[in-house]
Order: structure tokens, then C-alpha cells, then sequence
């Protein structure tokens, strides 16, 4: 199976220390994806902070709904990478892929701008086009932050 690869960036009008209060937690992902989809955990993971993060081992199985209701796969969130207020790096499986790698990076342009940067790279455990989808639901997940933030794509 051939790896699929998605990298997209946004110019945000905010502060880089803002932008990972919001992305860096729960609540933050899943108003990016909602209303396609939304991930759950367990009231004990809230936000990617280090005293909470063990690297390399598992934090927690997120089901991820549809609209969020109908469960549809599930993520096995690893985190290999974590610098707070800058990104993180995660290296999963997921009951639809047999790896991946969400690289998530914010790098402060200015006092009160930055460029997020998202680099998706997975291999489906189907034979499936899924390259196309994790597109489309990445360009959601910027168009949301633009829109709470103010920015363009980078």
C-alpha cells in the first residue's frame, strides 16, 4: 500500500502562544473538525502538555465520530515529539490506517502572527484513495482556524 501525503499551512493574525492554547487541547481539535467529525477522551486528557505525555506511549484511544455521533474509526494517539507552544509530532494507528503521522508546527512571524503547518503522512490499511478525504478535512480544519484566528493559507 503506497503512503498517502498531505502538507498545509495557514498565516494566522494571532499570537503563536495563543494559537497552541486553542490547538493544543481537546476542545480546541475538535472545534477544527466539528461539524464533520469530532475525537473524544477521557476527561483526564484534555490538553498536550508534558507532565500528561509520555513519548512513544499510547495517551489514550480517541474514537472519532461522525458529525460528531456515529463512531467511524478510532486513533491510538502516540506522541513521539512535544514542544509546547511550538508542535508535536504523532505517530498513531488508527482502525482505518496501518500508520499515522500528523507533524503539527506553529512558528511565530511576528508579536501577533504566526504560520501553522500541518504534515499528514499515512498508509490506509485498505486499498482505498484516502488521500483526497485527509485533504479535504485538513483544509476544514484551516479554513475553522482562519476563521476564529484571522489569516490566509500560507
Amino acid at each position: 500500500m503506497r503512503p498517502g501525503r498531505v502538507e498545509l499551512a495557514s498565516r494566522l493574525e494571532a499570537p503563536a502562544a495563543a494559537v497552541w492554547d486553542r490547538v493544543s487541547t481537546f476542545e480546541g481539535v475538535n472545534d477544527e473538525l466539528m461539524p464533520l467529525m469530532r475525537m473524544t477522551a477521557p476527561p483526564d486528557v484534555r490538553r498536550l502538555e508534558p507532565e500528561q505525555v509520555v513519548l512513544g506511549e499510547r495517551i489514550c484511544r480517541s474514537w472519532v465520530l461522525l458529525f460528531g455521533i456515529l463512531p467511524f474509526d478510532y486513533d491510538d494517539l502516540v506522541l513521539v515529539e512535544l514542544e509546547p507552544g511550538r508542535g508535536f509530532h504523532e505517530r498513531s494507528t488508527m482502525l482505518s490506517m496501518r500508520s499515522w503521522e500528523h507533524e503539527r508546527w506553529i512558528a511565530p512571524t511576528g508579536e501577533d502572527a504566526c504560520v501553522l503547518r500541518d504534515r499528514l503522512t499515512f498508509t490506509p490499511r485498505l486499498p482505498l484513495p484516502l488521500t483526497p478525504l485527509v485533504r479535504a478535512v485538513f483544509r476544514h480544519r484551516h479554513r475553522r482556524l482562519r476563521g476564529r484566528f484571522g489569516g490566509v493559507p500560507a
